[in-house]
């Protein structure tokens, strides 16, 4: 018996990719997304990758009649797709700003508005939102970045408020350093220093993200919903 469908942008890689196998073992049907076409290397029957720009409500709308129409439409949705464009503020293009606030915060918005319709018809749904670090705490050379992440606590927080008398949840994970490719730029001594600076001494990997996230959706945290939950090893602490 299926747990229920899966929604996951940007699954093609790193922490989304995980977190779509972590589901489907846990049998969920899990439909994933990216911008460029792509398949998963994991061949289960209940992952299915699509192409989508969350930039595009158009294509989100042709999506959304798609999965309908396969009866897929989700009852958890994990908004995880992001790009960073870093630079120093007064170096940063304007392109820099509105790529990743289009990608990182309108994405969201795209994606929430058009599902959530149907987990309101059902009074039933999870909405996880994959934030991070940066959004709590800041960090030089990612002020579009930063910004986008601290948005999307905000958004998580106001959607929590409107739709939990309609029994969905709606939460965000801010991840710290994970081994992912959104960390490979760092050297073996820069590597070293941010690792310094993290009680628990090392990186995370996306599997701790990924059980997170799991838990999540789980009926066991039906009670938990407007929160940030930092996973970060303790780099951060409030």
């Amino acid at each position: 018996m299926k747990n229920g469908n899966v929604f996951i942008s940007g699954a093609s890689k790193g922490i989304g990719k995980i977190i779509a196998y972590y589901f489907a073992k846990n049998n969920y049907t899990v439909v994933g997304t990216s911008r460029q076409k792509f398949e998963f290397d994991n061949k289960l029957e209940n992952l299915i990758p699509i192409q989508l720009d969350v930039t595009s409500r158009d294509d989100i709308k042709a999506c959304f009649g798609d999965l309908k129409n396969r009866g897929l439409l989700p009852n958890i949705l994990i908004n995880n797709a992001g790009i960073t464009s870093d630079q120093l503020f007064l170096r940063m293009k304007d392109s820099d700003w509105d790529n990743v606030i289009n990608t990182n915060l309108n994405g969201v918005f795209n994606l929430s508005k058009i599902f959530t319709k149907n987990m309101v018809k059902n009074r039933n749904g999870r909405i996880i939102n994959i934030s991070s670090i940066s959004g709590l705490m800041g960090n030089p050379g990612q002020v579009n970045y930063s910004s986008s992440k601290a948005a999307l606590n905000g958004f998580t927080k106001s959607l929590a408020k409107e739709l939990g008398s309609r029994n969905i949840t709606v939460n965000s994970v801010a991840p710290g350093f994970i081994e992912t490719d959104m960390t490979s730029y760092l050297d073996d001594s820069a590597k070293k220093d941010v690792i310094e600076t993290i009680p628990l001494k090392r990186l995370g990997k996306p599997e701790d993200v990924a059980e997170l996230v799991l838990f999540l959706a789980s009926e066991e945290a039906s009670y938990i919903t407007g929160q940030t939950i930092s996973i970060d090893g303790g780099l951060l602490m409030y």
